[in-house]
């Protein structure tokens, strides 16, 4: 990743999103403003840096930036929690480090995880940050089918949404579900930009996705970690569940999201349907992991 670039163009996006207004910038004159967003004097009297010092730094020279003036730009942005989080991380990738890229080494998902998996009693998985899933239990297995189908492992929720055609059918909120899966990916990116697979994920997704080349070159980014995802299911019909994504202390790379849905509505009666039939299907309880791409 070109992190001078991605610098660059992360600020000059999240400029370009804030009006005056929103800034509490006052104006003068009626003319029109060449820029929709901010411009860079007003970010840096905001920021309370010189106009040279902001302008070397939005053009990805970040060689010296302190964290308080990353603080302070990210105030003057009003970025939110993911977003201050991947200035951090751009700016960090930046710094004088010799680090090799490197390819993934494979993650084994530890055997206590896995029971626990087991013992829940509602669709589980864990995946990691480039959104492949490495572990399931029986009912989430079932709640995933369709992801799942594809035999390439490991199975990987952003390649399912942006190159398989069911994608648009099984995830209802097909545009939310897209969005939120490349602000996952932007994010990962900034944290760990030396993944060759998470490099070859992306240039897959670039080169066969038009949905997903518009959605990355907006630079946004998120965790979303918790919500709502309505599925249509090929069994069962149609789901509206809650999730939660919980890190693991030992394994932070890792989160493990469970599903569950309102006590005695439609999608509770559907799960337990599903439950019903995963029960009696002869399937593995884990995602295989050993055929890596």
């Amino acid at each position: 990743m070109d992190t001078k670039r991605e610098i660059q163009e992360f600020l000059t996006s999240r400029r370009g999103r804030i009006t005056p207004a929103q800034a509490g910038v006052r104006t003068f004159g009626s003319g029109p403003r060449r820029v929709p967003g901010l411009r860079r004097e007003e970010v840096a009297s905001l920021a309370g840096v010189s106009i040279a010092y902001y302008t070397k730094l939005e053009r990805g020279d970040a060689s010296g930036v302190s964290d308080s003036v990353l603080e302070a730009l990210s105030r003057a942005l009003q970025l939110d929690d993911a977003e201050r989080a991947h200035l951090f991380d751009l700016v960090r990738a930046q710094q004088p480090v010799p680090r090799r890229r490197r390819r993934s080494t494979p993650q084994a998902i530890r055997p206590g995880v896995q029971r626990l998996l087991n013992r829940i009693d509602a669709p589980a998985y864990i995946r990691n940050g480039r959104m492949d899933i490495l572990a399931t239990n029986k009912l989430g297995e079932a709640l995933y089918s369709e992801i799942l189908a594809n035999p390439r492992r490991p199975a990987n929720t952003a390649r399912f949404c942006f190159l398989e055609p069911r994608a648009t059918t099984f995830f209802v909120d097909w545009d939310e579900t897209a969005d939120a899966s490349v602000a996952v990916l932007r994010a990962e990116a900034g944290r760990n930009p030396h993944d060759q697979d998470l490099t070859n994920l992306i240039g897959e997704l670039s080169t066969q996705s038009e949905d997903f080349r518009v959605r990355w070159a907006r630079h946004d980014v998120g965790t979303h970690d918790t919500g709502v995802k309505r599925l249509q299911h090929p069994l069962v019909g149609r789901l509206e569940l809650t999730y939660e994504g919980m890190t693991l202390a030992a394994d932070p790379d890792l989160v493990m999201f469970a599903f569950t849905a309102e006590i005695g509505s439609k999608s509770d009666e559907a799960l337990n349907l599903l439950a019903s039939w995963a029960a009696t299907e002869n399937q593995p309880i884990a995602a295989d992991t050993s055929d890596r791409y």
